[in-house]
């Protein structure tokens, strides 16, 4: 078993990790950026280093700073989370050469799936279907025209390494093709430190559905059914949902069977996922592997009672997986929604600032992934995400409706949020009726505007908690939140216990 694991990541990721690590008995590292200082995956953590300067590049992405805190430390694994250094097949082999546990697919296998134009080409090797694009990496301007001219428009620029919707442009016609190809570049960049993209062909009215599966060193692979993830903005995926309801009982039979082959073919070990874009004729074509955990794993968690993070470091440390395909049997529905510090009225762009008040919901049925609190400064360096909401029903009207209600006593005060767009998603129609394709928010969405009433209604709560927690909110500014504070207000009792 892991001894001693150092988590690379920051966020509600690093806080999800630290829970799945203390339920086994498993020391714990973080690591945080100056900026980051503060953070509460940095207060939970046993242990916790800062490997550098607010630049992903000077901190989340200095492979040499994370392998040199590892072992100074003395860990004996690392868990990536999900991106940054998590599907780099360099820095799988310098943990593999360092002979730290890297917990997540070798680098042999990431090479060939975390890579996704690598991907392609195994696929297409074990006769599986791909989306039409290329299969080689674009290195001159030549080289997407000639993709162009046998695709034609619309296609996608996609990122070779990485995943999130980083690094992808749509491109419709001619005059948007360099800077998109550029912006891609700057973007994959940026976000996994390789400028790698290609091209693929653009799927109109599809459904993008994954499957999550396990895999241990001794060739056991299962899948844990699938989610459909077709909501999405900017190419990132905003709710979630299993089971999907684009699938029949035959077709999901069909795409487990094939998502377990594509796993076998890569050699691939530990947690991830295949990813398809199911068509208006159900035709289904491999998308990707995601070679790590998920954002959206809860949802198969909640469904399948089967802990993904525990799996993964259990496998990670040599263990045999005990699951059997025939044993898994999801149970009712789940969805999740993201919650970002972005505005949804500005194309989503990042909303950075202080979170002045925060209340999650709570309820039957209902889990919330956090990693921030009142007080929590959120800065402008790295991905918006500040937490997930999941609810669990015995159908999917009953998730629906609890995951509303949830979000309707979501509170976060102090910097905009994505909650009121997620609410008005939730109960369009065309949600309500399962068609979920991967244009639904610019087809039903676009020009979307919050409602006056709830607007006003948080600026009376807004206002209220101003004049009343002045000084708990300068606490907060200046120091690292403890349990009591996150309390809210309270007080020592006289009565006997």
């Amino acid at each position: 078993m892991i001894r001693k694991l150092l988590i690379a990541n920051r966020g509600e990721i690093a806080v999800r990790i630290i829970r799945a690590c203390r339920e086994l008995g498993i020391q714990m590292v973080g690591v945080y950026s100056t900026i980051d200082k503060s953070s509460l995956w940095v207060r939970l953590a046993d242990e916790s280093v800062c490997i550098g300067e607010p630049p992903p590049g000077e901190s989340y992405l200095n492979m040499d700073r994370i392998i040199e805190t590892t072992q100074k430390v003395g860990a004996d694994a690392i868990h990536p989370g999900y991106g940054f250094l998590a599907e780099n097949p360099d820095f799988a082999q310098r943990c593999e050469e360092a002979g730290i546990t890297f917990v997540g697919p070798t680098s042999k296998a990431l090479r060939l799936v975390g890579d996704k134009v690598a991907a392609r080409q195994t696929m297409q090797r074990a006769g599986i279907s791909i989306i039409p694009g290329m299969t080689v990496v674009g290195k001159k301007a030549e080289d997407f025209r000639q993709a162009i001219a046998k695709l034609g428009y619309p296609v996608l620029v996609k990122a070779s390494l990485g995943g999130g919707g980083k690094g992808m442009r749509i491109v419709r016609d001619e005059k948007e093709l360099d800077m998109a190809v550029a912006a891609g570049r700057r973007e994959a960049k940026f976000a996994f430190g390789d400028e790698s993209v290609y091209l693929e062909k653009y799927i109109e009215e599809s459904h993008h559905v994954e499957f999550q599966v396990l895999a241990d060193e001794f060739g056991r692979v299962v899948h844990l059914f699938e989610r459909e993830c077709s909501i999405q903005r900017r190419y990132q995926k905003v709710v979630e949902e299993t089971p999907s309801p684009a699938l029949t009982d035959e077709l999901r039979r069909e795409m487990g069977e094939v998502a377990k082959l594509a796993i076998k073919s890569a050699g691939y070990t530990n947690a991830g996922t295949v990813e398809f874009l199911l068509d208006q004729e159900d035709n289904f074509f491999f998308l990707e592997i995601n070679a790590r955990i998920q954002v959206e794993h809860p949802i198969t968690e909640l469904t399948t009672g089967i802990d993904l993070v525990r799996q993964q470091l259990l496998i990670a440390s040599g263990e045999r997986l005990t699951l059997s395909q025939e044993g898994i049997s999801p149970r009712g529905h789940a969805i999740e929604t993201r919650i970002y510090a972005e505005d949804p009225t500005s194309d989503f762009l990042p909303s950075p600032g202080k979170i002045r008040w925060l209340k999650e919901p709570q309820g039957p049925g209902i889990r919330v992934d956090s990693g921030v609190y009142s007080g929590y400064e959120v800065t402008p360096h790295y991905d918006p995400i500040l937490a997930k909401l999941i609810a669990w029903g015995k159908t999917r009207e009953i998730a629906r409706r609890r995951i509303i209600q949830a979000l309707k006593g979501y509170v976060i005060l102090g910097i905009t949020t994505s909650i009121g767009f997620l609410i008005d998603v939730l109960e369009h129609s065309q949600f309500v009726a399962g068609k979920t394709h991967t244009n639904f928010i610019s087809k039903n969405m676009k020009g979307w505007r919050p409602n006056d009433q709830a607007l006003t209604e948080a600026l009376i709560a807004a206002a209220i908690v101003s004049s009343e927690a002045p000084a708990a909110t300068k606490v907060l500014a200046a120091q690292a939140t403890s349990p009591w504070q996150e309390l809210g207000k309270w007080e020592m009792g006289s009565g006997g216990i």
